[in-house]
């Protein structure tokens, strides 16, 4: 499938891999959520985990035609995403993300964190308040 993606973390516009990765590889990028999930923060990048009632705040990133093909294996090693293997830093899943500028519904790509690493996150993680990396205070633990 050719989805667009869902970015919440340094492929957001402006970030650190922003311009090295999607900087002319992309036709559109707007701010969107990704619900029932929570973020959690990394070694300088965040984790989106299944959460029930949570929401990620990040953007819908739609790439260039022509570029597809080149930009999905590209993410996919960014992501030190193997699909189909449990031990990935990340996964690529199918999620419903909503647009924030009219409320639409799109399915996009969203590397989310893979198994072992979400289990760990949701025992000892530092979650990130409000679901945005780039508003990232406060933060508590996956306890509080």
């Amino acid at each position: 499938m050719r989805l667009p993606f869902f970015v919440y973390g340094t492929l957001r516009p402006g970030e650190v891999n922003h311009d090295r990765y999607l900087y002319g590889r992309i036709r559109s990028a707007g701010p969107a959520r990704l619900a029932d999930a929570a973020l959690y923060d990394g070694p300088g990048y965040p984790y989106a985990v299944a959460e029930p009632g949570g929401v990620v705040h990040g953007d819908l990133v739609t790439a260039l035609p022509e570029a597809y093909d080149e930009l999905l294996p590209a993410l996919d090693e960014l992501e030190e995403c193997v699909p189909g293997d449990p031990r990935s830093l990340y996964e690529r899943v199918a999620r419903q993300v909503t647009l924030d500028a009219d409320g639409s519904a799109e399915l996009a790509w969203v590397y989310v964190a893979g198994p072992v690493v979400a289990a760990r996150l949701r025992a000892r993680g530092r979650r990130i308040a409000g679901g945005d990396w780039r508003s990232r205070g406060p933060r508590h633990d996956a306890s509080g």
